[in-house]
């Protein structure tokens, strides 16, 4: 596992980079103490035996972290001499496995969100391997403290890009909200005020409709569509949401409507005379319907006096459909 470990290290060293400056000003507010991380020990590693026990991957991996102790200051400011100047790998590994502590310490924080344990660390490791190439040992300070900026920076852009399906930070001020929101609010309540919407927004120098939204979808959790909704069938939740749309049988029984209207529009038709045929195709029942004065003028008669046959005319389409059709008062409501 430490042979592993110390190759997957190597082949990693490449990755991206992320901006240290932008990260840390929405991570944190302090750099972690490294009074809060596992203290080494001087037990002895047990012996190994052959005994069957179940063994997690986690449980492995901290058994390998155990076995690399704290660098002194001394032996830190050796090594990084060494990888500024030689460029050694070898160093980098050496300050790399000496400090996996720190991202474990860190991971820990962040367990409540439900992301896998040794997904966090990796993430962490990442950051550490960033640190190294950002670390200035001139600044006496020590390389665990500056590290854990870069752990958590990691950590938390990992959290933001799979923390859910739909993404909840994909602005600045999202992203403040949610590495600080929750924190934020258990300081204030620690400092016995009301965290309403509005002081957090003020502390948090972000809008208040910013606050209520992030507010909501942290405070919500996503379901998969192939979640099965019970243990002894094979269905799915996707199987008992209701379909988008009309239903089925409404649309069934508009299109028979339609054609039971049109039906008795067409024996309706043929009780006319020709001039009420014509009135009734060419203004009641045109999408671009003649005025009342065309159709005057083509009869030679008013425009009142169309008017009134073309009420006479939806008056007796009215009768003969509310006759001929079963329910017809109920089917208008």
């Amino acid at each position: 596992m430490a042979e592993q470990q110390q190759d997957s290290l190597q082949d990693s060293w490449d990755t991206d980079e992320l901006p240290h400056e932008r990260v840390v000003a929405d991570t944190a507010e302090h750099p972690h103490d490294a009074s809060v991380l596992p203290e080494t020990t001087d037990e002895a590693e047990p012996e190994r035996t052959t005994a069957i026990a179940p063994v997690t991957a986690l449980q492995q991996y901290l058994a390998e972290v155990r076995r690399y102790p704290f660098l002194t200051k001394e032996e830190e400011l050796r090594l990084f001499e060494e990888y500024r100047r030689r460029g050694s790998r070898q160093a980098a590994v050496k300050l790399i496995l000496a400090n996996l502590r720190v991202s474990l310490a860190i991971s820990s924080e962040y367990l409540h969100t439900g992301a896998d344990h040794m997904d966090l660390i990796q993430e962490g490791n990442v950051g550490l391997m960033q640190a190294i190439k950002k670390f200035d040992p001139t600044r006496n300070v020590r390389f665990h403290a500056y590290a854990a900026w870069w752990a958590r920076a990691y950590i938390l852009r990992y959290l933001l890009n799979n923390y859910r399906m739909v993404k909840v930070g994909t602005t600045q001020d999202q992203r403040k909200l949610f590495y600080n929101l929750r924190k934020e609010k258990a300081k204030l309540e620690r400092q016995g005020f009301l965290p309403d919407t509005k002081l957090l927004a003020d502390r948090l120098n972000v809008r208040e409709r910013d606050v209520i939204e992030m507010d909501q979808r942290l405070g919500s959790w996503e379901l998969s569509l192939d979640q099965p909704f019970a243990g002894d069938t094979d269905g799915t939740l996707l199987d008992v949401l209701p379909a988008q749309g009309t239903p089925v049988d409404e649309r069934v029984a508009e299109t028979e409507l339609r054609v039971l209207f049109r039906t008795k529009l067409a024996e309706f038709t043929k009780t006319l005379a020709e001039r009420e045929e014509d009135i009734l195709r060419n203004r009641i029942l045109s999408d671009t319907p003649l005025t009342l004065e065309n159709l005057g003028q083509k009869y030679g008669i008013t425009k009142e006096r169309t008017r009134q046959l073309e009420a006479r005319i939806v008056k007796r389409l009215r009768d003969y459909i509310k006759s001929h059709v079963k329910d017809f008062d109920r089917l208008r409501s």
